[in-house]
């Protein structure tokens, strides 16, 4: 009763597992990723041990096939168990049993894998695939949404729409580089879950993504005086020993846009919200 696309960036730094179901809270269950390891989707009568499982196996080298191949081996109920994997290598492996409720099935190629199972049809899969190929390029994250957009616009799950989810993990690549999760996002119970989660990506990228570097704008001269009077404005006023980078950074963190400071220069993104305080 779920669809998903579970892939690996052409550059091998991200894995990520986007789906979305008439079911309660998808992104509690159906996902799982690991940095540099692999990524999974468990659904159909969801066999939550094979996140731990599959994980633990992806990790001692084994190839996506292997281990789907041994999970669903060792699973007496495997006929009603369907799971999509993608390894560090970028390998993918889907399988579908045998009694999963029609529509159900998958596809999988170099670096990705789509399932679904109480589908309105197979277009739901072929129309994912189509997205995701032809999406190279693409930020990562919104590449994998456009996969779940397009299987949504399809027919999806062909009971309705309920939730959505997307994950997403990098080395070192999460809030203050202390986490591997890039994206973690859920919508639980939404009329129309994929264009909420896309509402909700959009949010995610504007506080947490960190700024391109070559689109910084020095914090000098007019530019300065400025984002300076801005930030009296805001009850951050000029005080002795309070440079601009810390009255800025002390709005900025109220305003959980500090994954966005860069000493000495101001993110666009972060000058527009500024801007927008008036």
């Amino acid at each position: 009763m779920t669809f998903s696309i579970v892939a690996r960036s052409d550059d091998g730094r991200l894995h990520g597992v986007a789906v979305a179901s008439k079911f309660l809270a998808v992104g509690a269950l159906v996902p799982a990723a690991e940095a540099e390891v692999g990524a999974l989707a468990t659904q159909a009568r969801a066999n939550l041990a094979y996140r731990p499982q599959g994980l633990a196996f992806l990790r001692t080298g084994l190839a996506a096939g292997d281990v789907l191949a041994g999970l669903v081996a060792a699973d007496p109920d495997r006929s009603q168990r369907q799971i999509g994997m993608v390894d560090a290598a970028g390998a993918g492996a889907t399988y579908t049993g045998a009694e999963c409720h029609d529509w159900a099935g998958g596809q999988a190629g170099a670096g990705w894998a789509v399932q679904g199972n109480i589908l309105a049809g197979p277009e739901v899969v072929d129309e994912m695939r189509d997205a995701w190929l032809a999406g190279a390029g693409r930020h990562f994250p919104d590449r994998l949404l456009g996969a779940l957009r397009a299987g949504d616009l399809a027919g999806g799950d062909r009971r309705g729409r309920q939730s959505a989810a997307l994950l997403v993990v990098g080395r070192g690549g999460g809030y203050g580089g202390g986490s591997d999760v890039v994206v973690d996002l859920r919508v639980d119970d939404h009329p129309d879950p994929v264009t909420e989660l896309a509402r909700l990506l959009e949010v995610h990228r504007m506080l947490f993504e960190r700024p391109d570097p070559e689109m910084l704008l020095d914090l000098s001269g007019d530019l300065a005086d400025e984002v300076s009077r801005l930030l009296a404005g805001l009850g951050y006023p000029e005080e002795e020993g309070a440079g601009l980078d810390a009255r800025l950074a002390a709005w900025a963190g109220v305003e959980n846009l500090e994954e966005r400071l860069a000493p000495a220069r101001i993110d666009p993104v972060v000058l527009s919200q500024l801007r927008a305080q008036f």
